[in-house]
């Protein structure tokens, strides 16, 4: 008899920090290493030292590029990891633009916060910088999906699709004969960009991801929305901000406007792409074609079609420009990014409407708008919110709960254990009863730090 230690450092009661670390009598692996976004009390824990020894971990599995699933890597690095960081080629390539992103904002944050004296830190520090993130380079792996990697005479692994964002995969890590099964982020069935996502068909043990465990995505007209957006906005000469997620839905938005103005369900109003991340992973869709479902011709014509902002100074010349337009900006739940310099400049302005298009953790600016605020706090002052504030969340990346239960339902065993992460309490609650009335499964919900033992 063998123990395995699993150890839930992120991702557990809440849907950020992807981090689950399995301690076995061979190999200690760590499946995700994500960074908390959100709450403030969230985000302070980026600094403090993961509770295991992190120079004992051999092996980090990655689901998928988001950096709530592989932004604590430069940290993971600073404090003595030397062992190999895996994921498919497009996740390492996403993974790369990602941490180099989120450093530089890390930088520069830290820089205007010693320039205007709003940190109570003196000085104010980057998490990590671009050199960390550089270094952690040198760690990265790229494996194929669909094949086992035996690690040691006991343990393996393999890719599996998941849709969700390019090169997202579920991992299944057989461990002395017991199956493992990490969903990471399941994609929909229905995606303009990914094909659907595949299942597993055996798991004596399952980590489900349940962001939308209490939610079944609204039956929207998206088109029809996004058209009568774009007419208001023109009538109006106002300004339609989208702040987005770099990685995917901001290449399926682009493809969408990119459709209707095709099918003249649009006037050829000026699209602004603000997100140098963005503008970087486009040409990842380039280099792994077979990864998505976008022919590549459309995907020329599209990134001709609109106009790709590469510097600050570009982003004010297009705050400037007086024509009715739209802007699709980085961070998706207006977290930081180049967002926040449009946002700071037209909030007030009830001619300009946000569209938010994925899911807003709490805490987060995109939650405040999503709930209501009368004022946004950016660069450490209070601004008015007179725009009209749209979420479309069957632009969502993530499955919600019957396409969670569709992919669960794949499993042709009865788990032994079903642990549900990444989500919030009400979420986890819900999804947790579904899943006991639908399989009749034995269902957990960790908490944060937990640490069970399981025997094999």
């Amino acid at each position: 008899m063998k123990t395995i230690k699993i150890h839930f450092l992120g991702a557990s009661g809440v849907v950020t920090g992807s981090k689950f670390y399995l301690e076995t009598p061979e190999l200690n692996i760590l499946v995700d290493c994500g960074m908390f976004q959100g709450l403030k009390d969230l985000r302070n824990m980026n600094w403090n030292p993961l509770p295991i020894n992190v120079e004992e971990i051999d092996l980090v599995l990655l689901t998928h590029g988001h950096l709530d699933h592989i932004g604590y890597l430069p940290r993971l690095v600073k404090e003595g990891f030397r062992g190999e960081i895996i994921g498919t080629a497009p996740t390492l390539a996403i993974t790369r633009i990602i941490l180099k992103d989120s450093a530089k904002i890390h930088e520069e944050e830290a820089e205007k916060a010693n320039r205007e004296g709003y940190s109570r830190h003196h000085p104010a520090l980057p998490l990590y910088t671009r050199e960390d993130a550089v270094e952690t380079f040198k760690f990265l792996k790229a494996q194929n999906k669909d094949v086992w990697v035996a690690v040691t005479e006991n343990i393996r692994y393999r890719f599996r699709y998941n849709g969700h964002i390019l090169g997202a995969t579920f991992i299944e890590l057989e461990i002395f004969g017991k199956l493992f099964v990490f969903s990471g982020d399941v994609g929909r069935r229905e995606d303009l960009l990914l094909a659907p996502p595949e299942r597993p068909e055996w798991a004596d043990y399952l980590f489900v991801e349940s962001t939308y465990g209490n939610t079944l995505h609204p039956d929207e007209v998206v088109e029809e929305t996004v058209i009568g957006l774009v007419h208001k906005t023109v009538h109006e000469r106002g300004n339609l901000i989208i702040p987005s997620f770099a990685v995917e839905r901001l290449q399926s938005l682009m493809y969408l406007l990119w459709r209707l103005y095709k099918k003249n369900r649009i006037p050829n109003i000026p699209i602004f792409i603000d997100s140098p991340m963005g503008d970087n992973v486009l040409s990842v869709f380039e280099h792994f074609p077979h990864w998505h479902q976008l022919p590549m011709n459309e995907y020329h014509a599209m990134c001709n079609h609109v106009n790709i902002v590469s510097s600050y100074r570009e982003t004010w010349e297009t705050i400037d420009d007086p024509r009715p337009k739209i802007v699709i900006a980085g961070s998706g739940m207006v977290t930081g990014g180049r967002v926040l310099t449009y946002l700071k400049q037209w909030i007030d302005n009830a001619s300009t409407t946000v569209m938010l298009v994925g899911y807003q953790a709490e805490g987060t600016r995109g939650r405040k708008l999503l709930d209501g605020a009368h004022e946004l706090k950016l660069f450490g002052k209070h601004h008015p919110v007179k725009a009209n504030i749209v979420h479309l969340e069957s632009l969502s990346a993530h499955a919600d709960q019957s396409e969670l239960l569709h992919w669960l339902g794949g499993v042709k065993n009865i788990p032994e254990a079903v642990f549900l992460v990444h989500g919030e309490p009400p979420a986890l609650d819900a999804f947790g009863k579904k899943i006991k009335e639908v399989f009749g499964w034995n269902v957990h919900i960790p908490a944060l730090h937990q640490v069970l033992e399981i025997k094999v």
